[in-house]
């Protein structure tokens, strides 16, 4: 489980029949290097690292990973948003992610303003049910509140410190981005339907 709160932007070294190798600024994790074995959040995919050295880790891809997320698109070179998996006795910055995508959606507009920058996103159709103004959704694996929804597209208000501290300034309209709606509203949703109030 995830918080969307990005520890660090790292680069795309290669993606190559299902393996996906990543650089990163060892000052990352030189006081608890990366595990083999251990899950991390990859554009707010959620993978398990198979190798692991100073600054660079390898993750294998399913054919459906690839298929449901953006990540087939990245391109050597390209900054990735990574966040390790929370601990229970730490602060939730951002909101519950599992690190789970649930739909590709994809940048429309970037519009720079005085005070941030706000992205226009579309969500695929069967999305929209989960866009509430002011609710928690996770782009790309970073925690936001999105405003304004209608049907399937909703904005997102940038600060200058989100902006700078993820990959969001390279992102151009036409970008894929990972989705994971609010898992309390998923649940909700399920709940309700098992229970037939829905």
């Amino acid at each position: 489980m995830f918080t969307g709160i990005i520890e660090h932007v790292g680069r795309l070294a290669s993606l190559n029949q299902g393996r996906l190798t990543l650089d990163f600024d060892p000052a990352w994790t030189a006081d608890e290097p990366i595990q083999i074995g251990e899950s991390i959040a990859v554009n707010g995919c959620c993978l398990t690292a198979v190798t692991s050295e100073a600054n660079q880790v390898e993750f294998d891809l399913s054919q459906e990973t690839l298929d449901r997320t953006a990540l087939g698109q990245l391109r050597p070179g390209g900054r990735v948003n990574l966040e390790r998996a929370m601990r229970l006795n730490g602060r939730l910055g951002g909101h519950l992610v599992l690190g789970h995508v649930d739909a590709v959606g994809t940048l429309k507009e970037v519009t720079p303003t005085p005070s941030a920058i706000i992205l226009t996103v579309e969500a695929p159709a069967e999305g929209a049910k989960y866009l509430i103004d002011k609710g928690s959704i996770a782009v790309d694996g970073i925690s936001l509140t999105l405003v304004e929804p209608r049907d399937s597209v909703f904005r997102l208000w940038i600060i200058p410190h989100t902006w700078e501290a993820t990959h969001l300034s390279e992102r151009q309209p036409g970008d894929l981005v990972n989705l994971e709606f609010d898992v309390l509203a998923k649940f909700t949703e399920r709940l309700l339907a098992a229970s037939g109030k829905l």
